[in-house]
């Protein structure tokens, strides 16, 4: 049996999506043990991808919209001993209809930066939800 430590580490990439001073949130619905926390959408990045590659892909996939990925917030955050969460700035190209949750999620929210803490985040987002509240939002 192989432990985690010794599998292959795997790079969970996220996207705050920006929109006036409001940031795109999901709510998990699936797996049962996370279903009602919240979270950036997002997933894995695939073999040959570059981070903001996925970002584009797991929006498109997750949200059916298409984005603009900008520069990451914060620092990489440790899922587990295999799994590291980076999140990205976004925005939606013009044009995009409004997101929509298409997997994995059964709300999304578009959430005023004051208002990000006091939604029950996933542990990993906990930090970039604490640093999107001290970048100046002209960095997108």
């Amino acid at each position: 049996m192989t432990s985690a430590t010794n599998q292959t580490p795997v790079t969970v990439v996220g996207a705050a999506i920006a929109r006036d001073d409001s940031v795109l949130c999901a709510r998990r619905s699936a797996p049962a043990h996370l279903a009602g926390k919240w979270e950036f959408p997002g997933g894995k990045v695939e073999a040959g991808e570059s981070d903001a590659e996925a970002v584009v892909r797991e929006c498109r996939e997750e949200l059916g919209v298409e984005v603009w990925v900008g520069e990451q917030v914060g620092a990489d955050a440790r899922i587990d001993d295999r799994f590291t969460l980076r999140v990205f700035l976004a925005r939606l190209e013009p044009g995009q209809p409004e997101p929509s949750p298409l997997a994995d999620h059964d709300l999304l929210a578009w959430v005023p930066r004051a208002g990000l803490p006091d939604l029950d985040w996933l542990t990993p987002d906990v930090p970039i939800v604490l640093e999107l509240s001290r970048i100046p939002w002209s960095n997108l």
